[in-house]
């Protein structure tokens, strides 16, 4: 959506290329609050963090069956098409801006 629309909306380079990926990363962290409820904001902070690099890393490894899922929609989706250390500095931004704003759980 950022991509199609963004530089029409006059939004800056960064957000329309790396604002998915720090919306991917909030979604982790907010994945990962769905399942550990009772954990503090910060342990799921560093789980969420840990999972968005491991599946960055796991783009790293190609299998002919897997290249075939990350074709699909579900596969690009889910794991991505192309390794980039930039998008794991754009899910530690996506992942501390849920950590900050969640506003359902007391400091």
């Amino acid at each position: 959506m950022l991509r199609g629309f963004g530089y029409a909306a006059g939004l800056p380079f960064v957000i329309v290329k790396y604002g998915g990926s720090a919306l991917w990363g909030a979604m982790v962290y907010l994945f990962v609050g769905l399942f550990a409820a009772r954990s503090r904001p910060a342990i799921l902070a560093v789980i969420a963090l840990f999972l968005a690099i491991s599946v960055e890393l796991f783009r790293l490894y190609h299998t002919p069956w897997l290249d075939g899922f990350r074709l699909t929609t579900a596969g690009a989706l889910l794991l991505g098409r192309v390794f980039s250390l930039w998008n794991m500095l754009a899910y530690a931004i996506g992942i501390a801006a849920a950590y900050a704003f969640e506003p359902a759980r007391p400091r």
